[in-house]
This record gives structure tokens, sequence and C-alpha cells, in this order.
């Protein structure tokens, strides 16, 4: 590993640590589009960016990105999905296959690639930054793929943090409604927490109704991420055929599922039975580091992304989030509405 790789390296590491800071200072914008927006501002002031330096972000992108989901695995709980969560598992299901049905609809009158509309689509009906990433490891996405897509759910997600409290009240939606909506309707988890701090506030009240709702959803990438490799494993297969290769399936699975995945499952079942409970300090150093991990992660995905092709490029992902964003809020507002008893 030369100099300049290492270069790129620590830069996408000292990203992920400013970004984590000014991330700490407000609650509305996570650290990850933090450490995705610097290395985007910096790139493009740079005259020129060689393949070295490249070479130490795309290591960045894709080991950090592997590292900080296995950690995510350890900050779920499945006990809590099996109480208050289960509840909302028939919307969230239906919200994604709602989400998925309008991404590839949309897109593809939008004219944009599988890639896109399925990163899009995964991060609006599950856990926004995380699915995206994740998702794009799977489906092998492009580094710019995975920007427009981020960018695309990004600028929705704030906006729903922002209007959910107060769009509950002049609804006259309860607490468990309001719970639903912001748990199954805005994708960052850091976004539901500042949403749900600020309905608290508003009615003196003090609940996490919408965090559980969202960690269930977080859950099912472990789904999402199942079916995307036994989709990439046929589209794989079917290459091989078509270059006459003779390319076992169990080859082609070995090759295309990711087995941080496995971990992360893993990780996930630990924290649930209570092995890091009895681990001073554990929780904390899970949720912060996934988060930084993840951060530095997409730092280095912002050092393929120019500012001319966000806004000429970028605009039609950013309409395809708009719409999947739509779909997922309207169908929550819906469903609390129809099963109101249910929901309480």
């Amino acid at each position: 590993m030369n100099t300049k790789k290492f270069f790129a390296i620590g830069l996408c590491i000292v990203i992920g640590i400013i970004a984590t800071f000014l991330g700490g200072l407000q609650k509305l914008v996570g650290a990850p589009m933090i450490g995705l927006f610097i290395s985007m501002l910096i790139v493009n002031f740079m005259p020129t960016v060689d393949k070295d330096f490249k070479s130490g972000t795309t290591f960045a992108g894709k080991k950090f990105l592997s590292l900080g989901i296995i950690l995510a695995g350890a900050t779920l709980n499945f006990n809590e999905i099996l109480g208050y969560g289960a509840k909302a598992l028939p919307l969230i299901i239906f919200n994604i296959c709602l989400s998925f049905t309008v991404a590839y609809l949309v897109g593809k009158k939008l004219e944009l690639s599988t890639n896109t509309c399925t990163l899009v689509g995964g991060g609006t009906c599950i856990c926004g930054g995380t699915a995206i990433a994740t998702l794009a490891s799977i489906i092998k996405a492009k580094e710019t793929e995975i920007a427009y897509a981020m960018t695309a759910i990004f600028l929705f997600d704030i906006f729903a943090a922002l209007i959910y409290p107060y769009l509950a009240g002049a609804l006259g939606l309860t607490a468990n409604q309001f719970g639903f909506l912001a748990g199954s309707a805005i994708n960052d988890t850091s976004s539901v927490a500042a949403a749900e701090a600020t309905y608290n506030v508003l009615n003196n009240l003090d609940l996490n109704l919408a965090i559980t709702v969202k960690l269930t959803r977080t859950t099912m990438l472990i789904l999402l991420a199942i079916i995307f490799t036994i989709i990439t494993v046929r589209k794989e297969a079917k290459g091989n055929a078509n270059a006459a290769q003779k390319t076992s399936v169990g080859k082609t699975v070995m090759k295309v599922f990711p087995w941080f995945i496995l971990i992360f499952l893993v990780m996930a079942i630990l924290n649930t039975v209570g092995v890091f409970s009895n681990i001073k300090g554990a929780s904390a150093f899970f949720k912060k580091g996934y988060k930084f991990l993840i951060t530095v992660a997409l730092a280095g995905v912002g050092f393929k992304i120019q500012l001319k092709d966000l806004f000429t490029k970028g605009i039609k992902p950013i309409i395809l989030g708009g719409c999947t964003w739509a779909a997922v809020a309207a169908s929550s507002l819906l469903f609390i509405k129809i099963f109101a008893g249910y929901v309480g």
C-alpha cells in the first residue's frame, strides 16, 4: 500500500471524526450524510485525483462499510420486535413491497438504472443509509449510484423529521399512531429519534414507540439481503451460462453472498440473549462505532462525486426518492386511519 493510498484512508477517517462531531451538535442530519457531503466538497476543489488516491477512498468505502454493518447488528434486539414492534410488521412489510414497486415503476419512466431504483427503494422502506450501503455491496452498485440514492432519500428524510411531530397534532393522532407513522415512514434512525423527541416535548411525554417500530424495520434488512443475494446469484449464474463458463451454483453463492450479513445476524442474536449487556460500555460502543465506520465509508464514497453531476444526473434520483417517500408516507397514514383501533 503506497503513501497516497494511506493518505486517502487517513483523510476519510479524519472526515469521519469531524462529521461525527458535527452530527452530535444537532439531531436532524446524521454523521454519515455529513461525511458524504464533506468529502464531496473537498474533491470538487481538488485539481486532480490520481488512481492511488481513488484506490484508498474505495478501500475505505468498502471495508469500513462492512465493519460498520457488523457492529450495527449488535444494536438490534429481537425481543423488542416480538413485543410492540410486531404490531407494525403488517404495515412494514406492505411498505417494503410498495416502496420497491414505486421505485421500479417510476425509475423505469425516469430511465434510471435498476441499481439506483433498488437503492432508493431499499433506503426508503428500511433504514436509509445503512440499507443503501448493504444492498449496494450485494448488487455491486457503482459509487455514483450510492451517492445519488443517499441524496435522494436525505432531503425527504429531513423534511419528514421536521414536519411529522406537528402533523400528528394537526391530524389528532394518538401517541401510538404517531409512533407508527414516524417509525414506519422516516428513513434514518437518528431522524426518527429527533422526530420522537420533538413530539415528546410538544406533548410532555417520554415515549420510544417510534424507535421500536424503526428497529423492527431495520431487522427486515436481513430478509432483503437474502432476497437480493438470490437475485444476484441468478444473474451471475445466467451470465456464466451465456459465457459458456462452468461455474457451480455453490461457487457463485460464495462469490456473491455478503458474508458480513451472517456476522450481522450473529451479533443481533448475541445482543438479544444479553451477551453484550454484561459488558460495561458495550452498548454505547456498538451504537457509536457502527455510525462512525459507516460515516468513514460514505466519506470514501463522496470522493467519487462531482457536484455538477449531482445537480444534473442526480435530479432524477431525487425525484424518485420523493415518489417513494410520498407513497410510504401515504400508506402509513392510511393504515393508521383505517386500523385506528388496532394501532391504539
